[in-house]
């Protein structure tokens, strides 16, 4: 049996859907070690056999994979590596090899932060309560010993495999030519966009900070954040570029900025993309998270398709896409998720999407987006409060006389009249309170910001 821990430290590093933390301070080789010995008895629990395990560019990456995929041998399974990958790519091979796996990230957090993304067979997710509280108990308890046989290791490069399979869902006979601005943040995107753009015919790549550097030298991999897209937006139009696109630092978000270098709200390119699915296949189900624009779900209507509306965070989504048959889903930060790619989310893959349309439009990025981006909206608003719960009902006891609906699917949603809403929620892997508004204008959005945020900081 392994040694215990206490509860608080492992429910420190051990969020609703991963496990994050700062290496050497929260996570180290020993603790992975444990959570690879108790994700494999979970794994092995139902059936398989190997597990397959990826890793970002961050210098600790390599090693703590490893430990990690000690720890899964040393309770039988066999352990396919496949070195660097991005997060999608990671999930393209549990896809491919029908086989659990584990991506080593901490995604766009700072550099010395680590941490794990796991799924079962076929990118199925692994959530607080499809296996996280159970490997939280066994690290807190010691994770049981194992009598068996060690399991074996081996090597597979698959991205090749990865590249010619994105390729083979999306058609990208009319995507040229185009001259596209890519900045990679000096994450992952760096490995896997030469491998899935570089061959696509009458097309210019301008890279920007493709270099590999898990000390992110330039700038944060987080393109949520709109500091973190000026050298981006400065590229697209110094290169008078089509196009500009931004991957967080496991890739597996993608951002857009039009041919001006103006951002693309990411709730529009969900809807372009419903749309080129519903086309596909009519009346199909698309999803969209709770803080997506209602531009999305009025568009799906509109098309004859039917919206599901889902809590925020990719274990929530890629539930209800398997349960729902979805044929694809959205969500505000940028993760894209596909039921032809095992219902599991690829930046990548939206952006060939984007690219194929972009293609086929034959007019200016911005006028393509214009008749996708309907309302004003506000983006991610975090503060950081003392008492989550408390400033929450604040804010809520301060709009009763003007809420027509509060919704607590996650968080509160409170819509107001004309179909203005807003949404506070508590983060799952940060000390923050989110706060997203939308409204007819920029005007409303901001009075909205201003007043709500008056209530959250005072």
């Amino acid at each position: 049996m392994t040694v215990a821990r206490s509860a608080e430290s492992v429910n420190a590093v051990i969020k609703a859907y991963d496990v994050r933390g700062v290496v050497g301070d929260q996570i180290d080789a020993e603790f992975v070690e444990d959570v690879g010995a108790s994700f494999a008895r979970l794994m092995r629990g139902e059936g398989a056999r190997r597990i397959v395990v990826g890793h970002d560019m961050r210098d600790s990456s390599p090693a703590l994979s490893r430990a990690f995929a000690d720890g899964a041998q040393s309770r039988g399974l066999d352990v396919v590596h496949i070195g660097l990958a991005s997060t999608d790519q990671l999930y393209f091979a549990s896809g491919y090899l029908d086989c659990p796996g584990a991506m080593f990230t901490a995604s766009h957090n700072p550099a010395r932060y680590n941490g794990i993304k796991l799924c079962r067979a076929k990118a199925r997710p692994v959530g607080q309560d499809t296996g996280l509280a159970a490997i939280k108990a066994e690290l807190t308890e010691g994770v049981p010993p194992y009598s068996g046989g060690r399991g074996a290791t081996s090597e597979l490069d698959l991205l090749g495999e990865y590249a010619a399979f994105l390729h083979g869902l999306v058609d990208l006979g009319a995507i040229g030519p185009l001259t596209i601005a890519v900045d990679a943040g000096n994450g992952m995107g760096g490995h896997t966009v030469p491998a899935v753009l570089d061959s696509l015919p009458q097309v210019t790549i301008v890279p920007l900070y493709f270099e590999l550097d898990g000390s992110f030298p330039n700038h944060e991999a987080n393109p949520i954040d709109p500091a973190n897209l000026v050298d981006l937006q400065k590229l697209v139009r110094d290169s008078d570029a089509d196009i500009g696109l931004a991957f967080d630092g496991d890739a597996d978000r993608c951002f857009v900025v039009d041919e001006n270098g103006d951002p693309v709200p990411s709730s529009a390119i969900t809807a372009l993309v419903a749309e080129r699915e519903l086309a596909k296949e009519p009346g199909a189900v698309i999803i969209h998270n709770l803080i997506t624009s209602r531009a999305v779900p009025e568009l799906v209507r509109q098309l004859g398709g039917t919206p599901v509306r889902t809590r925020v965070g990719h274990s929530f989504i890629k539930q209800e896409m398997a349960a729902s048959g979805a044929v694809f889903g959205g969500e505000h930060s940028a993760h894209y998720y596909f039921r032809d790619f095992w219902g599991a989310d690829s930046g990548m893959l939206a952006a060939l999407h984007v690219l194929a349309a972009l293609g086929e439009a034959h007019r200016p990025m911005s006028d393509l987006m214009s008749s996708y981006a309907t309302y004003a909206s506000s983006g991610e608003i975090n503060s950081t409060v003392a008492d989550a719960h408390e400033r929450t009902m604040a804010v809520v006891d301060a709009f009763a006389d003007r809420a027509h609906v509060v919704d607590r699917l996650d968080g509160v949603t409170v819509e107001l009249a004309d179909n203005a809403w807003f949404n506070l929620r508590a983060s799952n892997t940060e000390p923050l309170l989110r706060l997203n508004v939308e409204a007819r204008s920029p005007e409303e959005v901001d009075a909205l910001v201003t007043e709500i945020l008056s209530v959250v900081r005072s």
